[in-house]
């Protein structure tokens, strides 16, 4: 049986603030942090002040000793590591710098306090602090190393915690502070990993406890105090707006996409707060309101993030921030200069070639050679004097194969295999029946019959058959997407339909496609169009097909984006986040297990409010429903997002993809046998199940110590009530008693957070690079939609020029490839799940076993993976000319490449 109480070390990672478009708070929690008074004042003690430290207090310049000096007392160094930084107060240059280096030749750069674990025995009080200045003693590298002298006596008791206060002008960023010579005992290590804020910004000290675990009901006498301090800390009071040295968690609806003061064309509504329109709350900024509408928040280029969730320095100068901000400022732009009709299409599919081949020539730069440093991937020179053309990357899917994207059967495979492997479903009922309402959308039942179903799998089997034998499936957009129809068709450069596509499973298990039903509601005075395509052997009926694929595909990475990627696992995570931080102390081991699947999410999130899913922005722009992107999320998650389904197996069972069956390996028996995510995802989960469990069990023997931890329990009441409230009385919500509850609560919370979120996101560039595999917007309606003489002439004559006009402009097209070529990229810092332990886990035996057992499984499934993707049987995910599934593959190296699973969603 694993016991409680594990030590933790956070594994030091090196954060750089990114001053545009962000600021940041100050990292760990500040702690008010009060010395007792002697003896004879005990009785006189201030009351404690949650984020507050009393100024007053005064430290010794050497060291304050709590006990008198005798042979029992020991002489203790700290020696604290602070990272030197791009963005640091290491690096900044005139008056501050200077007065820095004068604090530093004083000794007088950081002050340290330690503080005892344990309360006075005779006075029942907190113990006195000891103090002691640290002075700058070298540097190496990025490190600089600061030392402090104490003396500690005997009775002093353990360290719980070492209270620091950053006498800089700036901030710094604080690895850790090693104590080295407690007799009997060796170095403790105490992790930060945090930004410490500069007294000067803000007087209020920062506390940063030892690597031991407690749970709330364990917490020693001398941290009680400091623990519940902490997080009301950390909540803030909800009011005014975040300065840039605040560390505060708290909520808000998204009232920030629109911009109606800079064009009342942007206004749009607030999602969250309503039946109408529910969504998940993100983190609170307290920006004031929009002086054209004051539900909406105004935008500017500072979006305030607490501080410790920026990206690390490596990931913010290589593919993340600051790349996606070069991107959207220097690139885009550029190819709205070199491409000046917006709504130019590609004239040819050679001239789509030659974004790989030849390159765009962008306008000079000021800088020469931006291209190289900010997306080396992309941009490559031509010749020696070429230094603004920008090349994209051939795609690993048309390097293997040019007309993959043609083929029907890679149509039907992308979708149990591709990047939004969570839209295909069982079909269960027939005939199908929309459930809108009829006066408004028109008839409900679907033109796909029988018969047509018949004639395409004739010679396997019949209709009544196949729906027996669970071999028909559907690709259903149809109630999603039609109340959208007649809004979006109102906008300019797109158009939109409701679809239904039906796959039949061959005995190769193999998907084929049989049959397109795309529909338009009644509007504008006519009635409901609806019609089905399906392949065929004559020129016309080819074309046909061909343009009604492009439409699904339109309306698949649509969903995918804002559906499977951007809600599911972006969107729902931060109210997780935000509560963690809110809820559960630092000290906490369920804190300290779910640390790692947080990093840098809620920045990441941040840049998509500001330039991906804003008024305008990227989604807006290149994708079929347009400004009303945001209103459809919402509505998919008021009818569809179910957080009992994030659970991968709970997932598959809902969508008829699996059934449960306690005989089959992991719990469920797959519809499709060869469906690759699904095969790789189930043995994942197992994986991530059976770590967390290890953990779990080792702090909560019991169900008692669930139900009694009131962090706990906050915490997963204010997930259900609070970050999720527009869904806080489903009574799907899982309930927390047990181990086991809290087992399969952090499972999905981590899946949906690395595996989830690896299976939509990192094969983006690879399958939609060439965007004809996967158009972002349908612009052109279906020829046979009430299409008039000339119409139908064009298409008759020319078919492929129809296509390139329904695809795509070259804008939108070049500016999604460019942005999914960054979003797909490995930083060289990635942390990948299972890779390397958290030092708390590290330093802990029976925590350290079961994360090797975790290690050695996901190598496991590595193996398991590459066999798989050699099997011949599996048609699937082996074949001419076809990449193979590797979304789920655990480790990789940096850059785009299709495989890897980090811990967060960190892009």
């Amino acid at each position: 049986m694993l016991k409680p109480h594990a030590y933790h070390s956070s594994t030091p990672k090196t954060l750089l603030p990114l001053h545009k478009p962000f600021f940041h708070g100050t990292g760990c929690a500040f702690l008010p942090v009060k010395s007792r008074p002697s003896s004879s004042f005990c009785k006189t003690r201030t009351t404690f002040r949650p984020g507050f430290v009393p100024n007053k207090i005064k430290a010794a310049v050497a060291s304050t000793v709590i006990d008198k000096v005798d042979g029992s007392a020991s002489a203790v160094k700290a020696l604290v590591t602070v990272k030197q930084t791009v963005g640091g107060f290491l690096t900044n240059l005139g008056l501050e710098r200077g007065l820095d280096d004068i604090q530093d030749l004083l000794g007088k750069s950081i002050l340290l306090e330690l503080v005892s674990a344990e309360l006075d025995p005779k006075t029942g009080l907190e113990k006195d602090t000891i103090k002691a200045y640290a002075h700058r003693v070298k540097q190496e590298g990025d490190d600089v190393t600061y030392e402090a002298e104490f003396k500690v006596g005997a009775n002093f008791g353990e360290i719980g915690a070492v209270v620091v206060e950053n006498e800089h002008h700036k901030e710094m960023f604080l690895v850790d502070i090693v104590l080295r010579g407690f007799k009997g005992k060796g170095p403790i290590s105490v992790n930060c990993n945090s930004w410490v804020h500069s007294k000067f910004d803000n007087p209020q000290k920062r506390i940063f406890c030892t690597d031991q675990s407690y749970l709330p009901s364990q917490t020693p006498g001398g941290l009680k105090r400091l623990r519940k301090g902490e997080l009301e800390a950390l909540r803030g009071n909800g009011v005014g707006e975040r300065k840039a040295f605040e560390r505060i968690y708290d909520y808000d609806v998204y009232n920030d996409l629109g911009d109606p003061d800079s064009d009342p064309n942007k206004k749009r509504p607030v999602l969250g707060g309503s039946q109408d329109l529910p969504y998940p709350r993100r983190c609170r900024t307290g920006r004031p309101p929009c002086d054209s509408d004051p539900l909406s928040e105004k935008r500017s280029n500072l979006f305030y993030v607490p501080r410790d969730e920026a990206f690390s320095e490596v990931k913010q100068l290589t593919f993340s921030a600051k790349t996606v901000y070069s991107a959207f400022h220097a690139v885009i732009p550029s190819l709205q200069t070199a491409i000046v009709d917006s709504d130019l299409g590609f004239p040819y599919f050679t001239a789509i070639d030659q974004l790989f081949n030849e390159g765009i020539d962008l306008p000079p730069q000021d800088n020469q050679g931006l291209w190289r440093t900010i997306l080396p991937r992309l941009v490559k020179a031509i010749s020696d004097g070429s230094d603004n053309v920008l090349r994209f990357e051939t795609p690993a899917t048309m390097d293997r194969d040019k007309f993959f994207w043609f083929r029907d059967e890679e149509f039907a495979r992308q979708t149990i295999a591709g990047i939004n492997p969570y839209a295909i479903q069982l079909l269960t009922e027939w005939p199908m029946k929309s459930k809108l309402d009829p006066d408004i959308y028109g008839p409900p039942e679907s033109a796909i019959t029988k018969e047509m179903i018949e004639c395409e799998i004739k010679g396997y089997m019949t209709f009544d058959e196949a729906m027996k034998q669970k071999k028909l499936f559907v690709l259903d957009y149809h109630d999603l997407l039609l109340p959208y129809v007649k809004q979006v068709r109102e906008l300019e450069g797109t158009t939109l339909y409701g679809s239904r596509t039906l796959f039949f499973l061959n005995p190769d298990e193999t998907l084929r496609p049989l049959a397109i039903e795309l529909t338009r509601p009644p509007m504008d005075g006519k009635p409901q169009w609806k019609e089905v395509y399906r392949s065929s052997w004559h020129s016309s009926g080819v074309w046909l097909w061909r343009l009604a694929k492009a439409h699904v595909l339109a309306h698949d990475s649509g969903y995918h984006q804002l559906v499977s990627h951007w809600l599911r696992t972006h969107c729902c995570t931060e109210p997780y986040i935000i509560a963690t931080n809110r809820q559960l102390s630092a000290m906490h081991p369920i804190y300290r297990l779910l640390h790692p699947h947080f990093r840098y999410t809620m920045e990441i999130n941040a840049l998509a409010r500001e330039y991906l899913i804003s008024a305008g922005g990227i989604i807006e722009s290149c994708f079929s429903p347009g400004k009303y992107s945001m209103e459809l999320c919402s509505a998919a998650y008021g009818l569809q997002w179910r957080f009992d389904h994030q659970a991968l197996p709970a997932d598959l069972i809902s969508r008829g993809m699996a059934v449960e069956d306690p005989s089959a390996p992991h719990g469920v028996r797959l519809t499709i046998q060869d469906y690759p995510f699904a095969n790789d995802g189930l043995f994942f989960w197992d994986i991530l199940k059976e770590w967390v469990s290890d953990y779990v069990n080792y702090y909560y023997p019991n169900a008692s110590l669930v139900e009694s931890d009131e962090e706990l329990q906050a915490w997963w009441t204010e997930i259900r009530t609070v970050g999720h409230g527009d869904k806080k009385d489903e009574p799907w919500w899982p309930v927390l008693k047990t181990p086991e509850d809290l087992i399969h609560i952090i499972t999905t919370i981590a899946w949906v957070s690395s595996g989830h979120h690896a299976s939509v996101n990192f094969g983006q560039y690879t399958y939609a690079g060439y965007f004809p595999s996967r158009p972002t917007i349908a612009r052109r309606n279906m020829p046979t939609e009430e299409a008039t003489d000339k119409d139908w002439e064009f298409f008759m004559n020319k078919p492929e020029v129809l296509l390139l006009l329904c695809f795509p402009s070259q804008i939108q097209a070049t500016t999604v490839m460019t942005i999914l070529d960054v979003l797909s990229n490995h930083s060289p810092d990635e942390e990948y799940m299972g890779e390397n332990p958290e030092s708390a886990w590290a330093e802990n035996p029976v925590i350290k076993a079961a994360f090797e057992r975790f290690n050695g499984r996901l190598k496991e499934l590595e193996g398991i993976i590459d066999g798989r993707n050699a099997n011949k049987d599996l048609k699937n995910r082996n074949g001419a000319g076809m990449v193979p599934y590797e979304f789920l593959k655990p480790f990789s190296e940096p850059g785009v490449t299709g495989k890897g699973v980090p811990y967060s969603i960190s892009i």
